[in-house]
């Protein structure tokens, strides 16, 4: 039998084994991350829902991969491996960097006129309408660094050393620069709902700069906030699964 994970080489990676699950989330990291960080997030939901998370090129599993640059490449080569992940009723989940990414490959899904996601979850990400210019890739590594240990995601102690700092930065740099320098394109709106989440006390978005990802779908929309920062997720994975779950687990995905 072939597999989610055989049809899409290795594009995407699975922390859990189990008989085939009636739904399926497809999970895109930040900035930075890799399929990994996912890993506490996709063992949390229950047996029913199949857990897929992305590994983008340059990182982990696909370490000896070129880093992608722009954002058009990184969602085209996404959307494509993506593809035969809807066999079954699928949402999709980005956060931060990811719900950008996660943004542009629904839209190149449903442009190809097949199967499309049924719900795009974004998280801690301004809406596309939102324009903001940005210049943190350019920082040398002292000031690139304190930008991170503020905005939190990436553990002190990588960042204290020196060999794992030499070998993040520049992973880390290439994602905020295709973040930075991403313009979204003039389009359609998704048939996609979208449910988008922020954060109370994120100090790079603001739940005013989340609330406009309504202007992006008619598929409806929903908002959701909880407390924490911009890494909120690392300290409420539990209260975010129950929220996701509950989008899921009914006969059609739910947009209360």
């Amino acid at each position: 039998m072939v597999t989610a994970n055989d049809a899409t080489s290795d594009w995407v990676r699975s922390f859990r084994a189990g008989p085939p699950a009636a739904r399926r989330l497809v999970c895109f990291p930040h900035a930075g991350g890799g399929a990994g960080f996912y890993r506490p997030f996709a063992k949390a939901f229950p047996a029913g829902v199949d857990v897929q998370v992305v590994q983008y090129p340059g990182r982990e599993t696909r370490a000896s991969e070129p880093l992608v640059e722009d954002m058009e490449t990184l969602a085209d080569r996404a959307a494509e491996a993506l593809a035969p992940l809807l066999d079954r009723p699928t949402a999709v989940f980005g956060h931060s960097m990811g719900g950008s990414v996660a943004y542009e490959v629904v839209r190149r899904l449903e442009a190809a006129g097949g199967r499309r996601p049924d719900l795009l979850f974004v998280s801690a990400r301004q809406a596309p309408a939102v324009r903001r210019d940005g210049h943190v890739h350019e920082l040398d590594d002292e000031r690139f660094v304190k930008v991170l240990r503020a905005t939190g995601g990436t553990p002190t102690e990588l960042m204290d050393n020196p060999e794992m700092r030499e070998y993040l930065l520049p992973i880390i740099r290439n994602d905020y620069r295709l973040i930075e320098r991403y313009r979204p394109e003039p389009g359609p709106r998704l048939a996609t709902g979208i449910v988008a989440i922020a954060a109370d006390d994120d100090m790079t978005v603001t739940p005013e700069e989340v609330a406009p990802w309504a202007e992006a779908t008619d598929g409806g929309f929903a908002q959701v906030r909880f407390a924490g920062d911009h890494f909120y997720l690392l300290e409420r994975t539990a209260d975010l699964v129950d929220t996701v779950h509950r989008r899921l687990r009914w006969d059609r995905f739910s947009m209360p």
